[in-house]
């Protein structure tokens, strides 16, 4: 099989440490492989969005040294919007979608009445209020969110090549989730399990606090009749507090005035040994860097 991977950063702001642990793991994964690396910029989110920030990113990424193939062109979420209605479309002749007016304050009270509210920091799991609604064919989207019914999916299994055997019982821990918000805007898991299919992706290499979603993008895979991909989930990066590292928790950019330090502490959040002091003096850029890291990542992962 082809290899394909990707790195798929949301432009909300620029890489900071955690992010850029995400690109080298996709980027080793991919030329250990002998693969094609491609980047895609996941901007459906609209409303969070930082102007520039894309363009930022793909500096950064340059200044480390890595450059997504030339026969795989950076892709924009907000250019394939056509594609996700056709998917849309597919899965609401297929009867699995509903239109969902409920507010989140619907759903808590709906949940509190049942007596299941979720644990701090867990998410909600949709309580049905509007699946009544099956099927709707075609979906009115006028101020409604659309859902999918995933009360008939059975438990869903795979292997990670990271973290082992993995299941989640989509229907019971994750409930009906959206695909479309009330906004218009699509969501997270409609698009990239669209993208990944059009741009031919086979290896999701990607940090492990997006494990949860993969039960979710598998379902949709199988009821658009795609193939399921092989995933890779590396370990996050913390900061001092014990909070991992995002855009969302403040976490600073990256500091590219050395990005051979950069690199090496992505490195050694990876597993990777950091090249002795000798060897370093006599690297002339970064990408020299991170060719010294290959035959280490193809040992770590390469039978997995």
């Amino acid at each position: 099989m082809s290899y394909i991977g990707r790195f798929a950063p949301s432009p909300t702001g620029p890489l900071h440490a955690g992010s850029l642990v995400a690109a080298l793991a996709s980027w080793l994964d991919a030329r250990a492989h002998g693969g094609q690396w491609l980047v895609r910029m996941e901007d459906v989110d609209t409303p969070r969005i930082t102007a520039g920030a894309d363009a930022h990113i793909l500096n950064q990424l340059r200044t480390l040294g890595m450059r997504p193939d030339a026969d795989g062109p950076v892709q924009w979420q907000s250019t394939r919007t056509a594609l996700y209605q056709d998917a849309l479309t597919h899965l609401a002749h297929s009867g699995l979608l509903y239109a969902c007016d409920c507010s989140r304050q619907t759903i808590a009270s709906a949940l509190a009445r049942a007596g299941t509210l979720p644990s701090r920091h867990a998410a909600a799991v949709y309580p049905g209020t509007c699946r009544h609604r099956l099927p709707a064919r075609p979906i009115n989207t006028s101020a409604c969110a659309v859902r999918i019914n995933t009360q008939a999916s059975a438990t869903i299994c795979w292997q990670d090549r990271g973290l082992g055997a993995q299941q989640q019982a989509l229907a019971n821990e994750v409930g009906d989730f959206v695909l479309r918000r009330a906004d218009g805007v699509w969501a997270y898991q409609l698009a990239v399990v669209v993208d990944d299919a059009d741009q031919g992706v086979t290896h999701v290499v990607r940090g492990a606090d997006l494990i949860d979603n993969t039960a979710r993008q598998q379902f949709l895979q199988a009821n658009l009749g795609l193939k399921p991909l092989i995933y890779l989930h590396t370990p996050l990066v913390f900061a001092d507090d014990g909070q991992k590292l995002s855009k969302q928790n403040g976490a600073a950019a990256l500091d590219l005035s050395d990005p051979l330090t950069c690199l090496c502490t992505a490195a050694t959040a990876l597993g990777l040994p950091a090249p002795s002091d000798d060897r370093r003096q006599h690297l002339s850029d970064p990408y020299a860097l991170l060719q010294t890291w290959i035959p280490a990542w193809s040992a770590k992962w390469m039978c997995h």
